[in-house]
């Protein structure tokens, strides 16, 4: 366990899905939030106070958090001094960044004279096996996209509520460093090496009671160039008996590539083909459609999307979420 409260490390945040890391555990933790810390830069920012490292100290704050994401996960350099001072004030440090806090000198040598924890959170001490392929008891539900960032953390985590509202059993399982720092436990999947993804997808998600669902948080997309290997492994290894399909519909292209955004249709159909290697029985029970970049329209959108596909479209966000509940029970 991480010690909280926090205070959110934003950077030089060029775009709101840079700091998803951040509005992520302010969305879903608001309780561990203490205040943010950004830039002049920065060009997004969290509806929380915004604070140095001694006034966040002030508030209680024991750790900060690296709350910025960026292309490959690497620690600029500007961000050095910032990190240090937190450091040598005392502050836990938290990052999900591909580089390891412990492998820059300077953060590892303050840590040991100031007494305080570096956390890598893509990084654990775990030993995983090869994916077998075995169907494991239990049920299991996976969220797919059409694109990376498109909203399958935040639709698996509302599902998972909605479940629990409905009095069934369900679990979130987190395979991304926003993930892990929401439910305190999980895999960063994308750290894995790749021979090992699906296994260790087997041993985060278990045999389990036959009334029990699993609620696995996808990563990017089947589609995209830079990704598709983690989501194949990701499916492969979740062994879905039902997936939801998440889409942002002002997108034309892939982040950060020139690919053009695939249908949903073609997802439904690559998901369905791929996953039946470990569960012939997968199923698409809906689409998560996430709104929040569209300023009208969206109900229109939402029905004649349901309508095409004869599933629910909702926004997890904003919407009851009968309609998948309904569809996963069946």
């Amino acid at each position: 366990m991480i010690s909280k409260p926090y205070l959110l490390f934003l950077g030089e945040a060029k775009d709101e899905l840079a700091i998803k890391t951040a509005a992520g555990i302010r969305f879903w933790r608001p309780e561990w939030c203490v205040g943010q810390i950004f830039f002049e830069s920065a060009k997004a920012k969290l509806d929380l106070p915004e604070m140095s490292i001694k006034q966040a100290i002030e508030n209680g704050c024991k750790t900060m958090v690296i709350g910025v994401v960026n292309a490959g996960g690497v620690m600029p350099e500007s961000w050095i001094n910032t990190i240090l001072e937190a450091i040598n004030s005392g502050l836990n440090i938290a990052s999900g960044m591909h580089t390891r806090l412990s492998s820059i000198k300077e953060f590892k040598d303050a840590a040991e004279k100031n007494n305080v924890q570096l956390y890598d959170l893509r990084f654990n001490e775990q030993t995983f096996k090869t994916g077998s392929g075995i169907k494991r008891t239990g049920k299991r539900l996976l969220t797919v996209g059409t694109d990376c960032s498109v909203g399958k953390k935040y639709t698996a985590l509302a599902i998972e509520k909605a479940m629990k509202d409905h009095g069934m059993k369900a679990s979130f399982k987190a395979t991304g460093q926003t993930g892990v720092l929401i439910a305190e436990s999980g895999i960063a999947i994308d750290a894995i090496v790749s021979d090992f993804i699906s296994g260790a997808v087997e041993w985060l998600s278990p045999d389990n009671a036959d009334n029990h669902w699993d609620i696995i948080e996808g990563q990017g997309s089947l589609f995209h160039p830079s990704f598709a290997g983690v989501s194949l492994g990701l499916l492969h290894g979740s062994q879905p008996d039902k997936f939801i399909v998440c889409h942002e519909p002002t997108r034309t292209n892939m982040r950060g590539v020139e690919n053009k955004l695939p249908d949903i249709s073609e997802v439904i159909s690559k998901t369905s083909e791929l996953g039946k290697l470990t569960n012939p029985n997968i199923e698409c029970v809906g689409i998560a459609l996430n709104t929040s970049n569209m300023s009208n329209g969206s109900e229109d959108l939402k029905k004649e999307i349901s309508d095409k596909y004869s599933i629910p479209c909702l926004d997890p966000l904003k919407d009851d979420l009968s309609g998948f509940i309904n569809l996963i029970k069946k």
